[in-house]
């Protein structure tokens, strides 16, 4: 791919910078250092990751192509059209290399009595267990769909795969079928252990395995089926009924998605051209789709979830997240905080604290009111139990739930409702804008007083991803601080008005506003003699006029250092242009989810933890909140933290104009951040 196919003179293509964020995500399965297992889990997580982006980013340049726009501008100099077939070229490269993956882990387990076997590998014993299982609990599951010219195809559900089915029948006429993996059954069958091998069939394979039983009723001389998959536009489209609540509007949209526009699709490369020819016909997908050709197994991204049989030694050791010294989960946070700030990086800390905020403020009767806002919550939800428990005991409580947390709305939509019931005072954010921030704050009566006591994080208040995605939650009694969390929920009643903060940096009002100042604070040190340094953490920035402003912060002469996980628009070490700018990527254990500004300010450093990435939709179409710290202690842990991870050089890319994912290589001793950052935590509860 030449130069100008990846990036303008300025910036690097967001769709394509997103596409080699994923190309780290499958150096983590190719990676041998990485334990076998969760090498098949990142292929998994890779294989995710492609579906969402297919959904999303590749359905919104689709959209553009198909309004007949041209679309340069929002796309970083690269026409639509021609964007839509650089994505297609990309993608078929790294199917190719995860099939390749694959293989090779495979073949590994096969090394450690690990088999994946497919139905042609069957033994007898094998069989009659296969039988049993497929009656039992296979065969009721199935949803099979005959296929006939008669017959008009219903609508494939999105991203579910199907084995596609052709049988020629005793007069040599062909019969087309549909048989939908089903997803209430793992896709990993364990087999009988025999000796000290393990055995795993597939769910697809053993289908294919019983395809007599499911046609049986057919007279046919052969049958054969292979796996293919549709991708459909993510987009939610919303009704006008006003007759409808906003909850029953967004369910609705949640449920169209189902039929949405398809925008890619998948198949087996080995399929007969005339089944393939045969679907695609009768699904009205043409040359102007994706279309992409795979191997034998598609939905690859249930490879997240492949068994661990046991092999703790093919797995990650197990970190038991650790307490944060000073805080206790026995005595009273509020108490705690009283006196100073606490500040809880997860997953290296262990999450309870925030559950343990919440029970606490549920239970005492001296708290009057609790408002939170809530972006994702996990499946069976301690935080959602606490507020309803809160309302259950006379506290007014108030949630402020982005029932548009894409792919999680029906989650949000489920609590929503339940909360309703209890009660609770439903805030369902502003028009036009998703609340992306994440924020609590509670008032307490002591004496005659209302005291507020309050946490602010760079990460959802959700117990399942916060096992697995770092961030920082900040606790704290600043009543300065708090005061401006409550002017938000302000905002968020009365948002025809829109309020001053003394501290927080708040989307959309105020962000671009107030961190180019801080940029511009360190454009003149240096004008004025001194050394000017910004350090920033976060998951992607897209957001042209962000990169403009730090490429001009280079030019003036400005340090920048920059750890981002994600995309990344902004082209690093471009002499005139970017060369004080250094940008990492780390793709680890852990995912990489805090955001983090730290601006020297002449060596007195300004720092905050937000809830925003510097893209265009964190800046200008949501509420972000970012908060500074004032604790000269958490802001010490904060830029100690960055420290080791900007220190990377095991898990860290160097992110360039060459895009090529190459590893950070210096001569200093390794350091590998999180594994580092977890030992910084345990020497702390030591000292």
């Amino acid at each position: 791919m030449t130069k100008t196919e990846i990036h303008s003179n300025r910036y690097i293509n967001r769709e394509i910078s997103w596409l080699q964020f994923n190309a780290r995500v499958l150096q983590e399965a190719s990676d041998e250092r990485v334990p076998l297992i969760e090498r098949l889990r990142f292929l998994g997580i890779f294989s995710n990751n492609l579906d969402e982006f297919f959904q999303v980013r590749y359905a919104t340049v689709k959209r553009i192509v198909d309004a007949g726009k041209g679309g340069k501008n929002e796309l970083g100099g690269i026409k639509a059209n021609e964007l839509l077939d650089i994505i297609t070229q990309i993608v078929i490269k790294q199917q190719s290399e995860s099939l390749d993956v694959l293989e090779c882990i495979q073949k590994k387990l096969e090394a450690e009595n690990i088999y994946v076997i497919d139905e042609n590998q069957i033994d007898s014993s094998q069989h009659d267990f296969i039988k049993r299982y497929f009656i039992r609990k296979v065969s009721p599951a199935l949803v099979t769909i005959i296929l006939n010219d008669l017959v008009v195809l219903p609508n494939l559900k999105d991203s579910a795969a199907y084995l596609a089915v052709k049988m020629v029948m005793s007069d040599n006429t062909k019969q087309f079928a549909l048989i939908e993996i089903p997803k209430s059954i793992n896709r990993f069958v364990e087999l009988p252990k025999q000796g000290d091998k393990n055995f795993i069939i597939m769910i697809d394979d053993l289908l294919r395995h019983c395809l007599g039983y499911i046609f049986n009723i057919f007279e046919y001389k052969t049958v054969s089926a292979h796996m293919i998959k549709i991708t459909r536009d993510g987009e939610l489209d919303f009704e006008s009924d006003l007759s409808k609540s906003f909850i029953e509007k967004i369910s609705d949209s949640v449920k169209d998605r189902q039929i949405g526009d398809p925008v890619r699709f998948v198949y087996d490369k080995n399929i007969d051209r005339d089944t393939l020819e045969y679907l695609m016909s009768k699904m009205g997908i043409d040359d102007t789709d994706s279309i992409i050709p795979g191997g034998r197994y598609h939905n690859r991204r249930d490879y997240m979830s492949f068994p661990s049989l046991g092999r703790a030694d093919l797995l990650y050791n197990k970190i038991e997240a650790l307490p944060i010294k000073g805080l206790s989960l026995e005595t009273s946070i509020f108490k705690a905080i009283e006196d100073k700030d606490y500040l809880l990086y997860a997953p290296y800390q262990t999450f309870s604290y925030v559950v343990k905020f919440l029970r606490e403020a549920a239970l005492d009767p001296k708290v009057k009111t609790l408002k939170i806002t809530i972006y994702r919550l996990a499946q069976i939800s301690h935080i959602a139990s606490s507020l309803i428990n809160a309302a259950i005991n006379g506290k007014s409580v108030t949630v402020s739930i982005e029932l548009q947390a894409r792919f999680d709305e029906q989650a949000n939509i489920d609590y929503a409702q339940q909360m309703e019931e209890e009660g609770i005072n439903l805030v369902f954010g502003v028009k036009g804008l998703k609340v992306h921030s994440k924020m609590c704050v509670i008032e307490r009566e002591e004496g005659k007083k209302l005291v507020r006591y309050g946490f602010i994080s760079t990460g959802n208040f959700n117990e399942s991803t916060a096992n697995i995605y770092t961030d920082y939650t900040l606790f704290t009694a600043d009543q300065r601080i708090l005061k401006d969390v409550n002017k938000i929920f302000s905002f968020f009643e009365t948002n025809y008005k829109i309020f001053r903060y003394k501290h927080l940096i708040t989307s959309p009002h105020y962000t671009k506003k107030t961190i180019f100042k801080l940029i511009d604070a360190e454009i003149q040190s240096v004008k004025n003699g001194g050394e000017g340094l910004i350090r920033l953490k976060m998951n992607s920035i897209s957001s042209y006029n962000m990169v403009d402003k730090l490429y001009e912060a280079s030019n003036a002469g400005v340090k920048i250092e920059m750890i981002v996980r994600g995309i990344c628009c902004l082209i690093p070490g471009v002499p005139g242009m970017s060369e004080n700018i250094e940008v990492i990527s780390v793709v680890d254990k852990f995912l990489e989810h805090s955001r983090v500004y730290i601006f020297g300010n002449n060596g007195d450093p300004k720092v905050y933890i937000s809830s925003a990435d510097w893209m265009t939709r964190n800046i200008e179409n949501r509420v972000e909140v970012s908060c500074p710290i004032y604790d000269s202690s958490v802001k010490q842990e904060i830029i100690e933290t960055f420290n080791i991870c900007w220190s990377d050089n095991v898990k860290a890319r160097l992110l360039n104009e060459s895009q090529k994912n190459e590893y950070k290589i210096d001569n200093k001793e390794e350091v590998r951040s999180q594994f580092a950052t977890y030992n910084y935590y345990l020497k702390k509860l030591e000292n």
